[in-house]
């Protein structure tokens, strides 16, 4: 239910409220966030706003960049990591213009929603529900030094199998063992259970947490099916939360993909359903793993563009050091039912027809959730609008596991990008599908590129560690 400014000021007294912490996205999906006396907070707050410059956020607009933030009372949480007590809101970007203002069509909160007006407009449903589940590590010890004479990163996990041999409890976790793995051996459980209090006190539901496969510290946590937009702004929350619960316990928290050689990558697996009127439209008794042809459209779609929305799914290097074969990140571009090495994977569990879906398995959490999610729709959409069906383009489905098909067999698939230039090649040559509508503005994609290609050009000039190893004595 949406709040008003007067349950806004009522939670104010009620909880002796001090700060009010406006919560705002980057282009890279960052928090910033800009704070103001409770007592200052007013219906002239809600209307006016606060101001900000938008160059600074990374936003190339061809307008001044002065801008202002409205919150949304809807999305107000109480701040658990602040002493002083402290109501947060994220809200939206608004260009100054007279006699009103205008929403910043860059801004992301923006995007997600014209995608969602898109969906609507187009008569093919009027709510999307994702679903993305968390991956991520907790490290006790982390440090990092790129300079003219060092550069190197270490890690520590205490219970990682490579503290074997140091004195201490034993409580060691052998390599890739440590799925679902319970105390004493897990332990940071504690820690994982007060994040999902957290994050139930800010609204979101939390289906379950657990260890994953890494064991040098690597967890999950899985929300519950939710609407889209709420989802993408769950999804900065959650963030926040799991990384202030972790310092709290002494330990660092990271959503970087491939943070360890050898060990399980961290993706963000996003499920997803559309509803038509509060029914489902991705069920059908009679359709393959009992989805409809909307449903297989729309998988035509994500898997026609996939190339190009890596580059906003997966917007890091890093991040294609996760998607390599071994493991079960995918990196093969089909679907399949109950088969993690294909991009898409169809859950057997999701029986009832109001959950019957499908999981996009590439995306990670270093991506700006809200173009992501957006990103997702406008693709599916694509597919629906343009009936491309995966089968009859020869994408799946798989229903075997692909990793272990002879080496002439792998050759016929088609994969995704190997590294972010390629993943942002293919959004320079496809894009139309995302400014379908005016939802993602092309000047945007353009800033985003050039960004990402400085980024790509930067890390590329910088020597490795790896490297010594190979080539310091040849």
């Amino acid at each position: 239910m949406a709040k008003s400014v007067q349950d806004i000021l009522n939670l104010i007294k009620d909880k002796d409220i001090k700060m009010i912490d406006f919560k705002m996205v980057d282009i890279n999906g960052g928090y910033r966030h800009v704070t103001i006396p409770a007592c200052n907070f007013s219906e002239e707050t809600m209307m006016s706003g606060i101001g900000f410059d938008a160059s600074n956020y990374g936003y190339a607009v061809v307008e001044k960049s002065d801008m202002v933030f409205i919150p949304d009372p809807d999305t107000a949480v109480i701040d658990p990591f602040c002493e002083i007590p402290t109501l947060s809101m994220t809200g939206d970007a608004m260009i100054i213009d007279t006699p009103a203002n205008r929403p910043l069509p860059q801004y992301p909160r923006n995007i997600v929603r014209a995608a969602v007006d898109y969906m609507k407009a187009s008569g093919v449903a009027d709510t999307m529900k994702i679903l993305p589940e968390f991956e991520f590590y907790l490290f006790d010890n982390v440090g990092w030094g790129v300079s003219p004479n060092y550069i190197g990163a270490s890690v520590d996990a205490k219970q990682s199998y490579w503290n074997s041999a140091t004195a201490g409890t034993g409580v060691i976790v052998p390599k890739q063992k440590n799925y679902h793995i319970a105390k004493p051996f897990d332990v940071s459980y504690e820690c994982r259970s007060e994040m999902c209090l957290h994050m139930q006190e800010a609204g979101i539901e939390i289906n379950y947490h657990h260890p994953e496969v890494a064991a040098s510290g690597q967890f999950e946590i899985e929300p519950q099916l939710g609407e889209m937009v709420h989802m993408a702004d769950a999804t900065m929350m959650i963030k926040y939360i799991i990384r202030n619960t972790a310092l709290k316990y002494g330990k660092t928290a990271t959503f970087m993909p491939k943070p360890i050689a050898g060990e399980a990558g961290s993706g963000m697996h996003v499920h997803m359903l559309l509803l038509k009127d509060g029914k489902p439209v991705f069920s059908d008794d009679n359709g393959y793993a009992h989805l409809s042809r909307e449903a297989h459209y729309f998988m035509g779609g994500l898997l026609k563009h996939i190339a190009s929305l890596c580059a906003l799914t997966n917007p890091s290097t890093n991040s294609f050091k996760r998607l390599v074969p071994g493991f079960e990140a995918p990196v093969t571009v089909g679907y399949a039912t109950s088969n993690r090495s294909a991009v898409i994977r169809i859950p057997a569990y999701a029986k009832s027809p109001e959950k019957r879906r499908f999981e996009l398995r590439n995306p990670d959490a270093t991506c700006n959730p809200y173009f992501c999610y957006a990103a997702i729709l406008m693709a599916g959409l694509d597919g629906i609008k343009n009936k491309i069906d995966p089968h009859e383009n020869g994408w799946g489905p798989y229903d075997f596991n692909l990793f272990h098909l002879p080496e002439e067999e792998k050759a016929k698939l088609k994969g995704l990008p190997t590294s972010l230039e390629a993943a942002l090649d293919a959004l320079e040559a496809d894009h139309d599908y995302l400014t379908e509508g005016g939802v993602f503005p092309k000047e945007l994609i353009a800033n985003f590129i050039k960004n990402k290609r400085a980024e790509c050009s930067e890390l590329s000039k910088i020597p490795t560690p790896a490297e010594f190893d190979k080539y310091y004595n040849l």
